[in-house]
């Protein structure tokens, strides 16, 4: 039967999941809850959804099999932890956690109670990466070499409300964008073996310069700009540099070597997008078009749903993530001390989608 599921956050990204949740007939979105109740209700009136209320009377409802947690980062662990002593699965977004100790504590205890933990991006699930995948699985640039990523912008304070946690513990360049970047370079290379970082901050305050506050000046506490040479246990490195100190932008931008050729690829933090293949004795790019589902935030959710009841693994779980924070607070570790830096957990790539895979069909009964 179809997925009862909760949403506790009903902050900036709760309008997404619930445009797509609402839509996917496989799910049904039963409650929305957050710290304000008030604003909790008026997400829940605005997408149909019948119930509003707290966190803990959320947790109690029977009908919710998967908690959708988008609290900010200080919090994931505490309310994904709360939703697996409740019974509940989990669909975090990202990061997992902020340290190793908490965020392995929530999958161990997720596993002690044959529960499951997946965790954002689903930017991964997209028809654009899916098909980049596909290509380079298929050998088209033979084995991955080399890549390089870049994230740059001036920050997110020029349009974000309330940026303020974006350059706090948990977040800044490296753990807010630093998770698309990386889970789509492991999803490519496999896991990462070993990390070199740099970093820094241009400024140790911001201003919000959109929305109610604007004008309002709030400290910086993380890097503003993180550069990471990044080792893979399968061999191969990447280039990484994500900052919120460049006036030039240039986002979204990934390519990946190998010995037969160069794979542009499309955004990680995109579900669309086309891959640009530039083939060695080629003198014109290839290229490749998004191909399968047209969905977007939300679609991890629903995997993890039809996951669940066909008893099969989910495509963005929580080993992934922890594997790609660990990877991060090594990268932390290494600007703080000045040298390389292993990292110790893998996981395992998981499967591209079936080229059919639909979102939007129903495939459980109601």
């Amino acid at each position: 039967m179809t997925v009862g599921v909760g949403i506790v956050g009903a902050g900036f990204i709760s309008d997404t999941y619930l445009e797509n949740l609402t839509a996917f007939p496989d799910l049904r979105v039963e409650a929305v809850a957050d710290r304000d109740v008030e604003r909790a209700r008026t997400q829940a009136a605005m997408y149909g959804v019948q119930w509003s209320g707290s966190v803990a009377d959320l947790l109690a409802l029977p009908e919710i099999e998967i908690v959708v947690n988008l609290t900010v980062p200080a919090v994931h662990v505490e309310v994904s932890l709360a939703a697996i002593e409740a019974g509940k699965h989990v669909w975090t977004e990202k990061p997992l956690g902020l340290d190793r100790q908490t965020a392995g504590k929530l999958l161990d205890r997720a596993r002690e109670k044959g529960l499951r933990v997946a965790c954002a991006p689903d930017t991964l699930l997209g028809a654009g990466p899916q098909a980049a995948q596909r290509a380079i699985d298929a050998g088209r640039i033979g084995a991955p070499a080399t890549a390089l990523a870049l994230f740059q912008t001036p920050g997110p304070e020029i349009w974000h409300p309330a940026p303020e946690f974006l350059y706090q513990a948990g977040a800044g360049p490296l753990l807010d964008m630093g998770p698309y970047y990386l889970s789509q370079l492991v999803q490519l290379f496999g896991p990462v073996r070993k990390v070199t970082g740099a970093g820094g901050r241009a400024r140790n305050t911001r201003v919000i310069g959109s929305g109610p506050r604007a004008g309002t000046e709030f400290p910086v506490a993380v890097p503003t700009t993180v550069t990471a040479l990044v080792e893979f246990a399968r061999g191969g490195s990447a280039q990484l540099v994500l900052t919120f100190d460049s006036a030039l932008r240039r986002t979204g931008f990934v390519e990946v070597s190998g010995p037969l050729g160069t794979a542009v690829l499309p955004d990680p933090n995109s579900f669309d997008g086309d891959t640009v293949l530039h083939l060695a004795g080629r003198s014109e790019p290839e290229n490749l078009p998004a191909a399968g589902h047209s969905a977007s935030r939300g679609t991890g959710v629903l995997d993890l749903a039809r996951a669940i009841r066909t008893g099969v693994p989910e495509r963005a779980p929580g080993e992934l993530a922890y594997h790609v924070l660990d990877a991060m607070l090594a990268i932390e570790e290494s600007i703080a001390r000045g040298v390389s830096v292993e990292v110790s957990s893998s996981v395992e790539v998981t499967a591209p989608l079936p080229a059919d895979w639909d979102p939007y069909a129903r495939t459980l009964p109601a």
